[in-house]
Formats: structure tokens, sequence, C-alpha cells
């Protein structure tokens, strides 16, 4: 079997080739990207286990970190199992925690697992933070008094303290906690205007960079992009200014090999909830920098994952106003997940989405001049709905190079999070998703497509066991270590070999690249 440029497979039937011209077929068919299934761990799930699901964390070449919070007696714990990169079990243990508390996030640091808990009602601003060896499980805990109560969004840990970020009032704060001085601090640069928190960022120099959006003194929103020591002194401060008639709306920082910063994300017109294209601005040493917009019509595959006949309207149309010397506008829920260094270029990879709404009527909107009760009809969120992924690489100026996109089928989440994950090689990128069991994968090369959406179910641990489309429930795809991810959810597993035979369980596939 091999594959053409458009993603199509032909197959040779009924010809007798001599072995000069099957080498031939051999050697022009070039071996493509595939995700193979190497292992599978399971933890058979009781009735009582459903109500406090297992999570995976990864420890990259450690292995990975399997937890939940549970309740004995009427003491809360931590269950906690370390298994190594062969999904064998290393250790596992009970930590004792803090009663009305939950789990807010997971970071790997230096051979330590730090768990953050933050308090379930909010009434106290106060967090706990758990850090345990990746060795043996010995662990510490600290007490994080703060007397500003709000929910960390972001999370990350340096060598000298913890970062935690997050909202309050409408303002974007990160609180800096001293692993030296057991001591809590807002860092300095918040607290002046609303505004949102797009990431924080540690770079391979220790530094942290901190990116929020905001709006200027001429109301356009712009990017503030703040460097912080390891220990959360502020070293400086560059601010991203949009041209006119446009708003910085998302960003991320990535730093390049070169040592310069790129940051990629979205800008927008006058209704900043929606994005009209993409910007990449290169900041160099001295805080100068320089940014290229990119309207979504710019783009050769940004529509691919419309049918045929629309993708073709649609790109009839911006040629159309384009010949009259005029953009066409398009509006987009989009969010930048990625920037990453790609050979002598770096690409970004981001999600379109929209959300959706049922409408439900009622007899509760009052009543009218005669008395007779009004239906209502209420607007109800029901999940964000997933549209596409989109890559795009850039080379070392900042230049658009390539583009492609990769349609998301049926995937909708309450929660905004990745979904698709890229998987690069020297001369080609697979990208890959995980949902209803199916691992969803495409290969291209560049504005190409080397290979087409595949489907392939998920590796179960048995002969002979079957896994229904429905019966998969919170699952998620992440990346491990270098060319290794791992999959991960809730399965109801039947084995054809007894008709009485299921279980339910916590399941975890381990898969390589090549």
């Amino acid at each position: 079997m091999c594959w053409n440029q458009a993603g199509r497979y032909f197959i040779s039937t009924k010809l007798k080739l001599g072995s000069t011209i099957s080498l031939l077929l051999i050697l022009i068919c070039p071996a493509l990207a595939q995700v193979e299934q190497l292992s599978r761990y399971e933890l058979v799930l009781s009735d009582q286990d459903e109500l406090n699901d297992f999570k995976v964390a990864s420890l990259e070449d450690d292995g990975l970190f399997i937890y939940r919070k549970i309740e004995i007696g009427n003491e809360d714990r931590l269950h906690i199992i370390k298994v190594d990169t062969s999904l064998n079990e290393s250790w596992q243990g009970y930590i004792s925690i803090a009663k009305n508390l939950s789990i807010s996030h997971i970071r790997l640091h230096n051979k330590e697992v730090y768990t953050l808990f933050k308090a379930s009602n909010f009434i106290t601003g106060n967090f706990q933070l758990l850090a345990s060896s990746v060795d043996n499980g010995s662990y510490k805990i600290y007490n994080i008094e703060n007397f500003i109560p709000f929910n960390p969004t972001e999370f990350i840990v340096t060598d000298k303290g913890a970062m935690l970020g997050g909202y309050f009032n409408y303002r974007p704060l990160v609180l800096f906690f001293d692993f030296t001085t057991t001591r809590a601090r807002v860092l300095p640069g918040f607290f002046n205007e609303p505004g949102e928190l797009n990431q924080i960022k540690q770079n391979n120099d220790g530094t942290v960079d901190v990116v929020v959006s905001s709006k200027n003194y001429e109301r356009k929103k712009s990017l503030w992009i703040r460097n912080y020591s390891a220990g959360g002194e502020l070293i400086k401060t560059t601010v991203l200014e949009p041209e006119d008639n446009k708003h910085l709306i998302f960003g991320r920082s990535a730093k390049m090999p070169n040592n310069e910063q790129v940051v990629a994300g979205v800008y927008g017109g006058r209704d900043v909830n929606y994005s009209r294209g993409i910007f990449v601005a290169e900041i160099n040493a001295a805080g100068e920098y320089k940014t290229t917009y990119y309207n979504f019509g710019d783009l050769q595959n940004f529509f691919s994952y419309m049918k045929v006949n629309r993708e073709r309207r649609t790109k009839e149309r911006i040629e159309r106003r384009k010949i009259k010397g005029k953009k066409t506008r398009f509006s987009y829920r989009f969010m930048v997940h990625e920037v990453v260094p790609y050979g002598n270029q770096y690409v970004m990879l981001g999600e379109a989405f929209y959300p959706r709404y049922t409408y439900s009527s009622s007899r509760s909107g009052g009543f009218g001049y005669y008395g007779n009760p009004m239906a209502r009809n209420d607007r109800v969120f029901d999940g964000y709905q997933y549209t596409h992924a989109v890559i795009i690489g850039f080379d070392s100026n900042g230049k658009l190079v390539w583009d492609n996109s990769f349609e998301i089928n049926d995937v909708k989440t309450f929660e905004l999070q990745q979904f698709v994950k890229i998987a690069p090689d020297r001369d080609r990128i697979t990208l890959l998703y995980l949902h209803n069991n199916l691992i969803r994968s495409k290969t291209i090369q560049g504005n190409k497509v080397l290979e087409g959406k595949t489907a392939d179910p998920m590796k179960t641990r048995f002969d002979f066991d079957i896994v229904k489309e429905r019966d998969t429930e919170k699952s998620a795809l992440d990346y491990w270590y270098p060319n290794h991810f791992f999959a991960s959810g809730i399965q109801v597993v039947r084995n054809q070999t007894r008709e009485s035979s299921y279980r339910k369980v916590f399941f975890i596939n381990k898969l390589k690249y090549q």
C-alpha cells in the first residue's frame, strides 16, 4: 500500500510483478510515520472508585504519576501510584491531606512532583503544596498562606519557588511562594488593570515569562511580556502594541535556539471575542520587536476542514476580493496552544472552536397584558464545539512558510483545552488526537498531506477484548517523553470468550511515534 500526495492510497492487485519492479515500488513508497501502541496498564474500578477518578501526569523519562483524592474513614488522602516507562508499578502509597481541599495542578521539577491543592469553598486564599520524590515517594508539605482568594489557572515550579497565576476582581495576578522563606507575595507588575493571563512559561535559562493581554491607554488590546528571575524578581517588561484598527487578543511566548523571543497569537478588530487572523512578533535582547499579521484568508489550508464545495466557494470569494484590492474578514474563536522550534523554523499550533447553546421554553417569563403566562426562551451553554486545528511554519524572520490543518470531528468540551498534539520528525509532522476510543492522525509535510486522516482503535490488554465507542469516557492524549505519548481514560471492556464477562477500568496506553 502506498500513499500519494493527496492522501489517497492505491493497492496493486492481480499483477505478477518481477522482483526488480517490486523492489522499485518499495523504494518509491517511503515508510510513513505511524503511531505504535506498545503496552497497556489497567486498574479495575469498583463502584466506589467511580466517585474518585484516577488522573495521570507525565514524569517524562521517569514514568507516570497516577493519583486521586479519596476519603478513608473521616480522613482525606492522596492515593499515588508511580509507574515506570514500561508501565510497571514502582511504588504506591497514601498521603494524608487537609479537609476541604481539591487538586488544582501537578508539575514535575528536578525529580520532584509538586501537587497544588486549593480550598474547595474559596473562603480562604490559602493553598497547600505537596512535594513528593519521584524515586521513592518521600514527601514534604508546604502551607501557602495568602490573603487574596483566587482560583489558580496557571502553575509552574522553579528552583527557588512556585508561581501561581489567576485572577482577583477581574485583574490577573501571579503569586510567588519562596521555598526558603516559606512566604508568599504577589509579583510586581500586577493589580493595575483588568486583563487576561495568557501564559506563565519557564525558559531554559531558568527565567519565567508571564504574558498578559490588556488594554493600553488608547484602549487597544496589547500584550505585556514580563520576564522574572527564578526567585520572582522582575527583570524586564516588553509591551507589544498592535497597529491601527487591530487588537492583540491572545499570545504565547517561546525562546528560540538563537535566544530570540517569539510571541505568536491571534489578533482581532472591534469585537475582541473573535479573531481575524494570526500575528507573530520577534523580540530581540534589547526589547525591540517586529510584528507580522496574517489574515485567515492568507492561509492556504485554513479552510481545508470544510466540505469540498464550501471550501471552493470560500477561496473563490477571497480571490475575487483580492482582485478588487479588498480583504475578506473572517471571525473565528481561535486559541493558540504551542509555539515550538522545528529545525531552522518554528511552528505554531492552535485550534478553532465555537460555543454551543441549547434553548428551553419555560413559563417563568412573567404575565402578559391580559394576565396570561408568557413563555421565555432560556439559552443554556452546552459546551465548546471544536472544528479544526491549524499548524503554521515560520522562518527565522517570522515569515509564513507553510500552513496546514486537521479536521476535529465530534469533539465538544465544557472546558477549553488542547486536543491535537504534534509529533515532529525531520521531514514531516504527524498531528493526532484521541476521541471515542480512536486515535485519529494525519501526517503532513509543509503544505502537503502525506497521509490522510486515519482512525485506529485503542489497543486492549487481552485477546478478544472489545471496547465499544460509547464505553469510553474522560479519555485524553498527552505528551510523555521524546517520541512517546500516553493515552488514558475510563472504559467498560467486554471479552468475547465469556458472554457476561466485562470490567470497568482506568487505562493507560503507551504510544510511540515513529
